[in-house]
């Protein structure tokens, strides 16, 4: 991952092209093209050297020939990480009322938490020359940043906060999970345990633990994590309240990634008769309907999801009609919403 990586202005870079892939990889413009239309016609060694070299420069295919490479699209790009998320769902429905309003429509990608797929993705996209890319995230890989660097469109990177390549718009991650620890510590609660799912994948998850390992450090209590081999289903918060009362039986509160996680933990204690809040309390993150559905209601941060997809698409459209923009980054906050789970 490259999170820590220079993001350098892409104002005034050229998009590198087919002879500067040919020049870093030792060979004509003739192998390159020949590796890009026909691979199984070049030696294996050589077309390994020339597929490093088209990382390396950052190089995208132009898939529109002749004077349609020069056309004007009416598509924009949208990259997220899941589609049967309803989170994402949100973010594209908010995306997608602003772009049709201004006669645009979305291409969209599914990485599925996949940074080697998100790139595959971006590299085809933007071989298609959409006016502009919405992708998820500030972390991307190397070769996936080389090529956001090099594309001279409008980027947006939406749902966290940070050193963005164009434009980014969000909330604060680390400053959510601080939030939902100091209630917690606040409540009286001592023994408190943060569930993720393969939080190496959902990182922003991982930046919600630093935050909360931070509030309850600094009040003297530990912060065991727990993270579960699934992404975050409602069968994967069942089986986490199991083996959280296995492995840690005095724990008071459980701080999930989610509200899938929290709701899923919450159905399963109601059927087996263990008392929430009174046993042990949950807490989740992102504002879900089911949360407010459940009984006890689910205590949560709220994420305005559609407001992120709406203000990236205004900044996108404000961009491509070429108006001063004043911020690099925006800020949509969050809210605490307190259920009787806690």
């Amino acid at each position: 991952m490259s999170n820590n990586q220079s993001r350098r202005p892409r104002k005034g870079v050229m998009q590198p092209t087919l002879s500067d892939v040919a020049k870093e990889a030792g060979v004509s413009a003739i192998t390159v093209s020949r590796v890009l239309n026909a691979p199984e016609q070049v030696r294996p060694a050589t077309r390994a050297r020339i597929e490093s070299a088209i990382d390396k420069v950052g190089y995208v295919r132009n898939m529109l020939a002749g004077s349609l490479a020069s056309a004007s699209s009416r598509v924009i790009a949208a990259i997220v990480p899941s589609l049967s998320n309803v989170v994402f769902i949100e973010v594209i429905n908010g995306l997608q009322s602003e772009f049709e309003r201004h006669g645009y429509q979305i291409l969209l990608g599914n990485t599925d938490y996949d940074l080697e797929r998100e790139c595959q993705l971006v590299r085809t996209f933007l071989g298609w020359s959409p006016s502009a890319l919405v992708i998820t995230g500030l972390r991307h890989s190397d070769a996936c940043q080389r090529i956001l660097q090099q594309w001279e469109g409008p980027i947006v990177e939406i749902m966290e906060l940070g050193d963005a390549i164009g434009f980014n718009v969000g909330l604060d991650h680390t400053e959510a999970g601080r939030c939902m620890a100091r209630h917690l510590v606040q409540r009286g609660y001592r023994r408190i345990i943060y569930v993720a799912a393969q939080i190496e994948r959902d990182y922003r998850a991982e930046l919600r633990y630093r935050g909360h390992r931070e509030v309850l450090q600094a009040a003297g209590l530990e912060a065991p994590l727990l993270d579960m081999d699934q992404l975050g289903q409602f069968e994967t918060g069942a089986r986490a309240l199991d083996q959280v009362l296995a492995r840690h039986p005095n724990t008071d509160a459980i701080h999930f990634a989610n509200d899938d996680l929290a709701s899923g933990a919450l159905l399963h204690a109601n059927r087996q008769g263990i008392r929430v809040p009174e046993d042990i309390a949950i807490a989740g993150f992102n504002g879900l309907p089911i949360g407010q559905h459940v009984t006890p209601r689910l205590t949560t941060i709220v994420s305005p999801r559609e407001v992120i997809g709406q203000m990236a698409a205004r900044e996108v459209i404000a961009r491509l009609e070429g108006e001063q923009t004043l911020y690099s980054s925006h800020d949509v906050g969050f809210t605490l919403s307190v259920g009787e789970s806690t």
